[in-house]
């Protein structure tokens, strides 16, 4: 039987959706439940099980519910179909939705799960179907849906090379809005996941699995993730980069480098063996760690100077919030955003428009949207860019 919450008096007036329209909610309870504590993912009940064992908290609640806030003044004209327990029920009550469950509660759930909770949406008839979720959820989804259903990620996990997920949840809810008012069309998003186990080792081995229908709009989709090309010209440009950043190194001030063939170049010139993929520690031009996770570079940077660099990923423009979420709001804010240096080649400033965060707190996110940052992009030659 539908659900019917009370509606709360302070929620914000209600948007009507001609047409009641039905989405699908499905929320992977265990996704980016590896990135604080450096585990690159947790695909797989024992990576879950050792996130758990090094403090990891689970995200996936929190990024649900953003998405449902935002999406709550449309209560009046869309009803959700949702995954039973932490599959999306356990979000959804508070928000004042009509809703249906499928599946049944479980205290842990599994690939298997989403999958077949994804054909039962199919054979629901939703005119949207939305995962929470990262790159491993993705295709779960397309497997389940094929091309049968429209289908929208809010960026939940680690990995998220896939071009089907919206640049944040409230961009997420927006879009969703928008598609079922008819003004946005749909087009085939890539699904794209890498193997973890060569991630963890620091080699990226990224596979397109599929395609899905998704809806489009350019400024809140992100684009999938686009390779540094491995050209002479580029390479010089993350030398010359790196040379520039060596010369101006602070001393006794720990520098939190973030993944990137950019970033790993200033490791290289150092002769210090940078993790390609991981986030390092440097103090006074050595490598002091090595693929750290949140809690070790709060202990190693209390009450000590401390810097960042990192580099946005190509063809999406993040700085923070993909692959790098053990650099937190937690640590950003002890580090302050004028100690953030962001490094990247002229071919890669070329496919980006603006630089982007999704660190999972908003008010962090929006300290960042009211700057631009400086972007060092070759030896002594800078440019600033908004953060959208």
């Amino acid at each position: 039987m539908p659900h019917m919450s009370t509606e709360n008096k302070s929620q914000p007036e209600k948007t009507l959706i001609p047409q009641a329209k039905t989405i699908g909610l499905i929320v992977n309870p265990v996704a980016g439940m590896g990135g604080a504590v450096g585990l690159k993912g947790t695909d797989g009940k024992a990576i879950v099980n050792q996130a758990r064992s090094l403090g990891a908290k689970s995200i996936a609640p929190e990024r649900a519910e953003a998405f449902l806030s935002e999406l709550s003044p449309a209560t009046n004209g869309v009803q959700l179909v949702v995954g039973a327990g932490s599959m999306g029920e356990d979000e959804t009550k508070s928000f004042g939705f009509t809703y249906n469950v499928l599946g049944q509660r479980k205290k842990e759930t599994s690939a298997e799960d989403t999958v077949a909770v994804a054909k039962k949406m199919v054979d629901a008839g939703v005119a949207l179907l939305v995962f929470c979720g990262g790159d491993g959820t993705a295709r779960d989804i397309q497997k389940a849906v094929n091309m049968n259903v429209s289908v929208l990620g809010v960026p939940t996990g680690v990995k998220m090379h896939s071009a089907v997920f919206a640049v944040n949840p409230q961009a997420a809810a927006r879009v969703a809005i928008r598609f079922l008012y008819g003004e946005l069309s749909l087009r085939e998003a890539e699904v794209m996941d890498v193997d973890e186990k060569a991630f963890r080792e620091g080699r990226l081995s990224a596979e397109l699995y599929g395609y899905v229908l998704a809806p489009y709009e350019p400024h809140l989709i992100q684009a999938n993730k686009l390779t540094s090309p491995m050209t002479e010209s580029e390479l010089r440009n993350q030398a010359a980069i790196a040379v520039y950043i060596i010369e101006t190194l602070k001393p006794d001030a720990i520098y939190i480098i973030g993944p990137g063939t950019t970033t790993r170049t200033i490791g290289d010139l150092l002769d210090a063996k940078k993790t390609l993929l991981g986030v390092d520690l440097f103090l006074n031009k050595k490598i002091m760690a090595k693929d750290v996770n949140e809690k070790q570079i709060l202990e190693a940077t209390d009450g000590k100077p401390v810097q960042i660099i990192v580099t946005p990923i190509g063809g999406q423009g993040f700085i923070f919030g993909r692959g790098n979420q053990q650099i937190s709001p937690k640590v950003i804010r002890r580090v302050g955003l004028n100690n953030i240096t962001v490094v990247a080649t002229e071919s890669k400033l070329r496919s980006l428009k603006a630089l982007r965060v999704d660190t999972g707190d908003p008010d962090l996110d929006a300290a960042f949207r009211a700057r631009k940052m400086k972007v060092v992009a070759d030896y002594k030659t800078a440019y600033e860019m908004q953060v959208e």
